[in-house]
């Protein structure tokens, strides 16, 4: 387990906190779309951070292909109908191997660890095809100060964020619970909150720009490469 994160509750937990079986559970919601919309059609989607493929599925199903990539073995293992790369998302290098569109879904931009978003943002770059885009899924405004707060989704389970304390350094400790009828899982990761301008910057940093926020509320992105 990292340092600063922790998972509870039945089967496998990976070394972010994240429960195998909670994933598996979790529907998907409009994301596919979203990303569907934004990119040409068939195009191969290298998912950075796919776990269970929630997401990876309904791509597939929309007639892209899909490469996914996680560094828990036990989330690619029910991936299925994709190729599947296990692996840090930060030390990813295909050597010459370029794609139509890289993801980093899952609030990963907001990983408590510069170095480690730094070199997510690098491996986004360092993949991305000429002419090619980058999708990210950003937090929204007030994810870290509207707590605690809940929602219950159609298909029967609580999403409730719990806390969200300091935890030094412009990083914050998130506590997530999801409270199903016959099982409860929680998940506590440290987050770095970032504003438009911040995360723009880390953007540049990493030879990308914005070229359009997707949502009406900004929390979905597509950049390209600046160099």
């Amino acid at each position: 387990m990292r340092e600063g994160y922790e998972g509870t509750g039945p089967g496998a937990i990976t070394p972010d906190g994240c429960a195998v079986e909670l994933y598996e559970r979790l529907p998907v919601g409009d994301e596919p779309d979203i990303i569907a919309a934004a990119v040409p059609a068939g195009a191969h989607i290298l998912e950075l951070g796919s776990g269970v493929g929630r997401m990876t599925h309904p791509l597939l199903e929309r007639g892209f292909t899909v490469t996914a990539v996680d560094e828990s073995a036990d989330m690619l293992s029910r991936v299925r109908g994709a190729r599947t790369i296990c692996g840090p998302i930060e030390d990813l290098d295909l050597d010459d191997e370029k794609f139509d569109v890289v993801m980093l879904a899952s609030f990963l931009v907001h990983n408590g660890d510069e170095e480690v978003r730094r070199g997510m943002l690098r491996s986004c770059a360092r993949h991305v095809a000429d002419g090619g885009c980058v999708l990210i899924q950003r937090e929204g405004e007030d994810y870290h100060t509207n707590v605690p707060r809940e929602r219950v989704d159609p298909t029967g389970f609580t999403l409730r964020i719990a806390s969200v304390e300091p935890a030094g350094d412009g990083v914050n400790s998130v506590r997530a619970e999801y409270v199903f009828p016959d099982a409860v899982w929680t998940q506590t990761f440290l987050a770095r909150p970032l504003t438009k301008k911040q995360f723009e910057s880390a953007l540049e940093e990493a030879g990308l720009e914005v070229d359009a926020y997707l949502t009406p509320d900004g929390t979905w992105v597509r950049a390209v490469r600046t160099q």
